[in-house]
């Protein structure tokens, strides 16, 4: 029976992850516990979900940079509704947070797919004007867990099952839900395919009659609607927004994609594999910071270091297949 190279993918990364996870457990005094898993997994819901997004958009070819400040200006916005309107239904809160995001989104998406500018350059362009609308919206000053409603900081402690003393919180069953369901969406349904087709061959795509310009917007609605939940559910988990939220974000979403197996390039990739990419990066994360050997300094150079061997190890793998693949041909 044969493997599927996706199918290879994932087993490789689960046994990086544990590899991973195991390696620290040997070097961290009282590493593996309950409490541990409850804080990654809080972190992981929200990579997660802005990861999920990326991977959308780097299927066809393109890259969201400015995630990271659509994450805090959807924070800090949806903050400002609830202190000035506190009576607000709560299932309509993650909506509005979701409907801001997905504005941001269609923002790139138009200028991307309108006006065929280069992604990296609109949302670099966007990263910073988003960031200094936040700034001049904010004047100062910050969101505060005393003024939020009740229900909404406690959310994201709030237990959706526990397994002993492993915590499943809400935010985690939604996040790993919304994973399972933009895989079967991108796997099971013709509208999801044409994400991979758009980045694997834009002119069999379009010979095809998939319009490419409305799925590369559909792609940065959907990474900013996805942001704007990751938004909600980061407002929820720190209650307390400054201006520099969701700073950074934007380098551990690409991460997670590109570890996950979303070739950099698009027109291949599985999110379940993203999933497992951004509990891999959130891991490290959080164990070098209490692995003395180490600066926690060095955080984000082994994210570098991490998003080039997996662009060079999926580069490589490519080439070889195609190699393998044309070598087959001429036999």
């Amino acid at each position: 029976m044969r493997i599927s190279l996706g199918t290879l993918r994932i087993i490789v990364l689960l046994g990086v992850f544990a590899a991973t996870v195991l390696f620290f457990a040997s070097q961290i005094d009282g590493y593996l516990n309950a409490r541990l898993f409850n804080r990654i997994s809080g972190s992981v819901a929200v990579i997660a979900l802005i990861s999920v997004g990326q991977a959308f958009v780097v299927l066809t070819r393109n890259i969201d940079l400015s995630i990271g400040s659509v994450v805090g200006c959807t924070a800090y916005f949806t903050g400002g509704i609830l202190m000035a309107y506190p009576d607000l239904p709560p299932p309509l809160v993650p909506l509005l947070a979701m409907l801001i995001g997905a504005i941001f989104g269609a923002l790139n998406g138009f200028l991307v797919a309108r006006f065929r500018l280069p992604s990296i350059i609109v949302t670099l362009a966007t990263l910073a004007i988003f960031r200094s609308i936040l700034v001049q919206s904010s004047d100062g000053s910050s969101i505060t867990t005393e003024r939020l409603p009740v229900w909404l900081t406690s959310f994201a402690t709030q237990n959706a099952f526990s397994i002993g003393e492993l915590q499943m919180r809400w935010i985690v069953v939604i996040s790993v839900a919304v994973v399972l369901v933009a895989h079967v969406f991108l796997t099971r349904f013709r509208a999801g395919r044409q994400f991979f087709a758009i980045g694997s061959n834009p002119d069999a795509a379009a010979f095809a009659g998939i319009n490419a310009e409305r799925t590369i917007f559909l792609a940065f609605v959907i990474s900013g609607a996805l942001a704007g939940l990751a938004g909600f559910m980061f407002l929820s988990r720190f209650g307390n927004i400054t201006v520099v939220a969701g700073l950074g974000l934007e380098l551990k979403s690409v991460g997670a994609v590109v570890v996950g197996g979303v070739n950099i390039f698009g027109g291949s990739g599985n999110v379940l594999g993203v999933l497992i990419g951004a509990a891999l990066i959130d891991v490290i994360d959080t164990s070098l910071v209490r692995w003395e050997m180490v600066s926690e300094f060095w955080r984000e150079a082994v994210l570098g270091l991490l998003i080039l061997t997996a662009v060079a190890a999926d580069t490589a793998l490519m080439r070889r297949l195609l190699k393998r693949k044309t070598d087959g041909g001429r036999q």
